[in-house]
């Protein structure tokens, strides 16, 4: 039993969600809600990063997908892009050996070549510095659209029907699927949203097909490992019938 009257109900109650996606909205409101700068919000981000990661692994989520920043975040000011960019850069060399520790795989997922050199190069030595983990597999979605993803699968399938590698008969939603960045991996069973907006932001579009949907009042930065719990547990009392009908 864990001190945590929440974690005990869902890993009594039912399957924890295999992979759960997070788009984690709300530090400009949050930070404008105290009249603080954008920046300080996004700082206080970085804490529920922390927070449902921890959470994850309590919970026993095998895959955790965040949506960090998006294609369309490049149109913000220069200012900001280069506060966040400064934070993704801290948040790697502080949290590296810690995500090593606790068994966590990151991997980075988005049109990288749009990064600084450094942030790529520190990208890399977050990669490689968590190789192996085998507890829980952490997605960071980084200069990531899924429109573009989808389109860069599309391109792949097209270069391998041309080469010869693929014929045009195999073209299917598997043969997609594994042109994407999250091959391999199984689709979301679970997206939260927080700060209560109801869309999707460009993302997953393919994966998020038949994942279930929950939707949060709570701004990001106030969002903790207790919140997650609150998401699976509410996660574990829907009926998921992928189009089928129960008997």
């Amino acid at each position: 039993m864990s001190t945590d009257p929440l974690l005990d109900q869902l890993k009594a109650h039912g399957q924890v969600p295999r992979h759960v996606a997070i788009i984690m909205d709300g530090n400009g409101r949050w930070a404008k809600e105290r009249r603080l700068p954008r920046t300080l919000g996004h700082r206080e981000g970085m804490k529920a990063v922390r927070e449902v990661v921890e959470g994850g692994l309590e919970a026993g989520i095998e895959v955790l997908t965040l949506y960090a920043f998006s294609e369309e975040n490049w149109r913000r000011p220069a200012v900001e892009i280069g506060a966040l960019m400064g934070l993704l850069e801290e948040y790697i060399a502080r949290e590296t050996a810690e995500l090593r520790q606790q068994g966590v795989h990151v991997q980075v997922i988005g049109d990288l070549n749009r990064l600084p050199a450094a942030k790529r190069d520190a990208v890399d030595k977050l990669v490689d510095g968590t190789r192996g983990g085998t507890k829980l597999q952490l997605n960071l979605a980084i200069s990531y659209s899924s429109r573009a993803e989808i389109a860069r699968a599309a391109r792949r399938l097209a270069e391998d029907v041309l080469h010869g590698r693929l014929a045009l008969e195999d073209v299917d939603e598997e043969a997609l699927s594994l042109r994407l960045y999250t091959a391999g991996l199984p689709d979301p069973d679970l997206l939260i949203r927080t700060s209560g907006e109801f869309r999707i932001s460009n993302f997953l579009l393919w994966q998020l097909a038949y994942t279930e949907l929950y939707i949060t009042p709570v701004l990001w930065p106030d969002f903790d490992r207790r919140h997650l719990f609150q998401a699976v547990l509410d996660y574990q009392g829907r009926e998921r019938r992928f189009g089928r009908v129960t008997a």
